[in-house]
């Protein structure tokens, strides 16, 4: 006979973060865990789990670790909750920095800047909010429910239409 012990899965998570790389993994692999328990669908953790890592990863290289007052000894502030909707908001909390997080247009050749166009990419919905003390939080909303395609399908431009493309050419 199997007993069977309900475990209550937190609806939300926060955490302190280290400024640094460091802070980044152990964030991830705690949203990871914490989603899978409350029975999202995996493509969604997934989604929130990349969300989460470009978000620290901006935070970490733009942002100012948050005064030691406001956050433990982390730096950066990391949260994310289910409504009763059932969509996941995943926010990450820095101390501010010299520019606004806004999408790039980078190079084919270039190392970086691709963050928030990800996020756009995979989030329902994603934002900036000023605190009063000069912090930034960005957040992003996670669409409810499954996803069927593959993150490759879920990112790619659409497609462009070739066939009339070279018609001139013909003699």
């Amino acid at each position: 006979m199997a007993l069977m012990v309900a475990q209550e899965v937190p609806t939300s998570s926060c955490m302190d973060v280290s400024h640094g790389p460091a802070g980044v993994g152990e964030a991830r692999h705690r949203m990871r865990e914490q989603l899978r328990i409350s029975g999202l669908s995996e493509s969604i953790v997934d989604d929130a789990v990349l969300i989460l890592s470009e978000l620290l990863s901006n935070a970490c290289r733009h942002g100012r670790p948050l005064a030691i007052r406001e956050i433990g000894d982390g730096g950066i502030q990391a949260s994310w909750r289910v409504d009763k909707a059932g969509r996941l908001t995943v926010e990450v909390t820095d101390g501010g920095g010299p520019t606004r997080p806004i999408p790039a247009k980078p190079s084919v050749t270039a190392r970086g800047g691709r963050g928030l166009n990800i996020i756009s990419a995979l989030a329902q919905d994603w934002g900036v909010r000023d605190g009063a003390a000069g912090e930034v939080t960005v957040w992003a909303i996670v669409a409810c429910g499954t996803r069927h395609e593959d993150f490759a399908t879920r990112v790619a431009p659409p497609a462009i239409d070739f066939s009339t493309a070279f018609d001139d050419l013909d003699p």
